[in-house]
C-alpha cells in the first residue's frame, strides 16, 4: 500500500530523528570526556587567562573594530555616492576601488601597511593606526556595495519630490534618501560589524606588544604553555561570541522591523 505525502514525510523526519539520536548517543559514550575535560575547559587554565584578557584582548579587539569600522563606513559612503553618481570618473574609481579590494585578500593588506608602505615611504605607523586603515580600506569596499544597494533601493519619488521642493541635490541626499537607506541597510551592516570584528584578528601577523594583543594574538600566546591544551583558545573564541552574539542579536531585530514597515 503506497505511503501518502503526509505519511511520507513523517516518516522521513523519524528516520532522521533516529539518526540524530544514535549520533548523539555514539558521541556521549565513545568521547573521551576527561581528556575533552582537561584539554578544552581547564578550570585553572581558564582562571589564569583571567583578567588578562578582558581588560587587554577584549578591549583592544572591540578598539580595533571600532577605529575600522568609523574609516570603513566614512570611505563607504563616499564610495556608494560615487558609483551611482552621473559622472563616469567618478563611478570608474569606485569601481575599481572595490573591486580591487573585494579580490585581495586582507591578509596582504594588513601586511602593505604593517611593513611596505612603512618601508617604501619611511614612516613609522601606530598599530591602531595601521589597523584602522587596513580594516578600514578593505570592509570599505564591501560596505560601500551594501550602501550603494541601500540607496538605489529608496524610490525615486523621494529623491524627486525633495528636489520639487527646492532642495538641492546635497541636501536632499543627506536628508531624505541616506536617512532611508540606512533603516533599509543596517541589518547587513550590522553583519559587516561582526566580520569585522573577526578580521581583526588579522593584526597577528604584525609585532604586538602584549599591551596591544587582541584575542586571537592572546589565544595564539597562551597555548604556548604544554599544560594549556586548546582552553586559551576556547576563553578567546567564547570572548569573542560576547561580541558578536548580541550584534547577531540586533541584526535579527533591524531585519524584523524592516519587514514590518516594508508590510
Amino acid at each position: 500500500m503506497a505511503l501518502s505525502v503526509r505519511q511520507r514525510e513523517r516518516t522521513s523526519r523519524g528516520i532522521q530523528y533516529g539518526i540524530l539520536i544514535v549520533a548523539v548517543l555514539l558521541a556521549v559514550f565513545l568521547a573521551d570526556w576527561q581528556t575533552i575535560y582537561l584539554k578544552f575547559f581547564n578550570p585553572d587554565v581558564i582562571a589564569a587567562q583571567f583578567p588578562e584578557i578582558i581588560t587587554t584582548a577584549l578591549v583592544n579587539t572591540i578598539i580595533y573594530t571600532a577605529l575600522g569600522f568609523v574609516l570603513a563606513l566614512s570611505l563607504g559612503i563616499l564610495l556608494a555616492l560615487m558609483k551611482i553618481s552621473s559622472v563616469a570618473p567618478y563611478r570608474w574609481i569606485a569601481t575599481a576601488y572595490i573591486e580591487l579590494f573585494r579580490g585581495v585578500p586582507a591578509l596582504l593588506v594588513f601586511l602593505a601597511f604593517g611593513y611596505a608602505v612603512p618601508y617604501a615611504f619611511g614612516i613609522r605607523m601606530d598599530t591602531y593606526v595601521t589597523v584602522m586603515l587596513a580594516l578600514g580600506i578593505v570592509e570599505s569596499a564591501y560596505i560601500a556595495e551594501t550602501i550603494r544597494a541601500g540607496l538605489q533601493a529608496v524610490p525615486k519619488g523621494q529623491y524627486e519630490a525633495a528636489r520639487s521642493l527646492g532642495m538641492s541635490h546635497t541636501r536632499a541626499m543627506v536628508t531624505i534618501v541616506i536617512p532611508q537607506a540606512f533603516r533599509i541597510i543596517l541589518p547587513p551592516l550590522t553583519n559587516e560589524i561582526i566580520l569585522m570584528t573577526k578580521d581583526s584578528s588579522l593584526i597577528y601577523i604584525l609585532g604586538l606588544t602584549a599591551s596591544q594583543y587582541e584575542l586571537t594574538k592572546f589565544g595564539r600566546e597562551a597555548i604556548s604553555n604544554p599544560e594549556a591544551g586548546l582552553t586559551p583558545l576556547v576563553v578567546a573564541g567564547v570572548c569573542y561570541l560576547v561580541i558578536t552574539v548580541p550584534l547577531g542579536i540586533l541584526a535579527r531585530r533591524f531585519e524584523s522591523r524592516t519587514a514590518k514597515i516594508k508590510k
